[in-house]
């Protein structure tokens, strides 16, 4: 019987969280595109020698829970034949990971022969393939159309690295240099990771290690339950609309039910619209990760982020509906709804939970791919997910503007690189005024991305949203602004554009993004006449806005 000391514990979990938060360091340092080494589209983790969740770096919250679901399938696959030197890979959206794009690797780690840990890293790569630039095209309808599909194999085995593998990879993406550069930084950052775990389980023992994590899972589950205990009892139900399924079906509806009794908590999906094509929704999965992503921001930061977090939680949906497809369906563009099921779960908690939760972020859950080539010949590809686009207001403050959905972490991709890299010029980058919802705190303003084009016959496709249904406000605070695109605004060929879309571009077009502002928080006649003249004074609202939603004539 081994006694664990709470302290041990506790530097175990740090020392757990550093590797994956190592890995991808060298990650963005190693990488060649700039939606990894920029925006750092990646997310690394550390499970234990049976596949649970144990450890996981400062990354993008939705791949996280993901993360078991995807090594299962794996490990379904290969059973026994896991060995030493081995990098498990996958990206199938129907074994377990999320989107194509996000290719996830697994290494075992061994002492003495006895499997202690694996530890896992997720990239989103610009490129795999498929009938459109960058994947992620909303008007997929199958999953066929949408890239190179990789079921769960081995990339490494033995510690050579399957050239078969890397080459077919390499023959299906449109810029295999950056692509490459990337999956060669994510197999270096795995060799790291799994050193530094085998160094530690050496200096504990396997059995002490693994007892200690078993108690580490049970720990946060412990944690968990006694927070959830804490929350008032209730049943909320709380709805949201898509814009549409990019394939011209819409409003979809989304509908929660969320129940908690004890220190338990459930989410239930059921009532969401049945799935009628284009590649905005998602699989199970994906629903999953989001709502433990949601509601993990209601409970303390300092429980461990493992599998026994997850244990308390319950999510339900039905197969065949918008948050839960069924294979071939296309998912490319799931990312979209991935935001609107945070907000979603977020609004049910924010009901259960007054005077704690802000209202809802905004944007247009926006995502651009530009693909053509340059005047030397070669092809770009310009990724870009906006996340930072803004904070509901809170029940004490205004919103943060420019501020990250909590389902993301991602940065910006700095103007400037994009204009060294691609023959794009942006504009104008910057916040909207008038846009933050009112109230007696106001919601972060909108952003706006214009992107002038330098080159023809560039394919751009773009998946937002926030056109039609705006960024809720709570407890009397208003929406949020709407969301829209432009083609060439001011000129004689000023058009409107729908929210998703792929088309051609020809040098000197233009394309304007206007992404919706974030909710409001309480009546707009409760604002601080201070914190208006403030807000008139740095150019967030207009005299007009002033006098018609807080009552200002000065």
């Amino acid at each position: 019987m081994i006694t664990i000391d709470p302290v041990r514990r506790e530097l175990l979990k740090n020392a757990l969280v550093t590797t994956a938060d190592n890995a991808l360091v060298m990650v963005m340092r190693t990488a060649r595109t700039s939606n990894v080494k920029n925006s750092m589209d990646f997310s690394a983790a550390v499970c234990d020698g049976r596949g649970r969740l144990v450890a996981q770096g400062v990354a993008v919250p939705v791949h996280l829970g993901v993360v078991m679901p995807a090594l299962e399938a794996c490990l379904a696959h290969f059973g026994d034949d896991v060995r030493e030197g081995d990098v498990l890979a996958s990206n199938d959206p129907y074994s377990g990971c999320s989107h194509l794009n996000d290719i996830f690797t697994f290494k075992p780690v061994f002492v003495d022969g006895q499997r202690v840990a694996f530890v896992s890293l997720i990239l989103h790569h610009s490129d795999l393939g498929g009938r459109v630039p960058g994947g992620n095209a909303a008007d997929s309808m199958e999953i066929f159309e949408e890239g190179l599909r990789i079921p769960p194999l081995k990339i490494v085995e033995g510690g050579a690295i399957n050239q078969t593998l890397m080459r077919i990879i390499e023959f299906n993406t449109r810029v295999p240099d950056r692509v490459m550069g990337d999956v060669r930084a994510q197999l270096a950052a795995l060799d790291q990771s799994a050193a530094e775990v085998e160094k530690l389980a050496r200096s504990w023992r396997p059995d002490v290690l693994a007892a200690y994590l078993d108690d580490l899972i049970d720990y946060a589950e412990k944690l968990t339950r006694s927070e959830l205990a804490q929350l008032p009892d209730g049943v909320v139900e709380f709805e949201e609309w898509n814009d549409d399924d990019g394939v011209g079906n819409g409003p979809i509806r989304i509908h929660l039910k969320l129940t908690k009794s004890g220190d338990t908590i459930e989410a239930d999906f059921s009532g969401t619209d049945d799935d009628l094509g284009g590649a905005v929704h998602c699989n199970r999965a994906f629903t999953v990760s989001c709502a433990y992503a949601a509601i993990r921001t209601v409970l303390s930061a300092g429980i461990p982020n493992n599998a026994g977090l997850y244990r308390p939680i319950t999510v339900k949906t039905r197969p065949g509906t918008f948050v839960d497809v069924s294979f071939p369906a296309a998912v490319g563009s799931r990312g979209q709804v991935g935001f609107r099921l945070r907000s979603i779960v977020l609004g049910a908690l924010a009901t259960l939970l007054p005077g704690r939760l802000p209202a809802c972020a905004g944007g247009s859950e926006f995502a651009i791919a530009a693909s053509g080539r340059g005047s030397d010949g070669r092809r770009f590809l310009h990724l870009e997910f906006h996340n930072n686009t803004g904070l509901g207001a809170n029940p004490d403050s205004d919103g943060q503007d420019a501020g990250p959905y909590c389902i993301g972490n991602l940065a910006n991709v700095p103007v400037e690189l994009i204009e060294a890299e691609t023959p794009i010029v942006v504009d104008e980058y910057g916040f909207l005024p008038d846009t933050g919802g009112p109230g007696r705190f106001r919601g972060a303003l909108g952003l706006v991305r214009q992107y002038r084009f330098l080159t023809d016959d560039v394919q751009v496709q773009v998946r937002a949203d926030r056109f039609k249904s705006r960024p809720w406000g709570l407890f009397g605070g208003g929406p949020g602004s709407s969301a829209s695109n432009t083609l060439n605004p001011g000129t004689e060929r000023q058009a409107a554009l729908p929210s998703k879309f792929t088309r051609r571009f020809n040098a000197g077009d233009v394309l304007r993004v206007e992404m919706a502002g974030a909710g409001g928080y309480g009546a707009p006649s409760e604002r601080d006449p201070e914190a208006v003249r403030l807000d008139l004074l740095r150019g967030k609202i207009s005299p007009a806005h002033a006098r018609e939603v807080y009552g200002r004539e000065d």
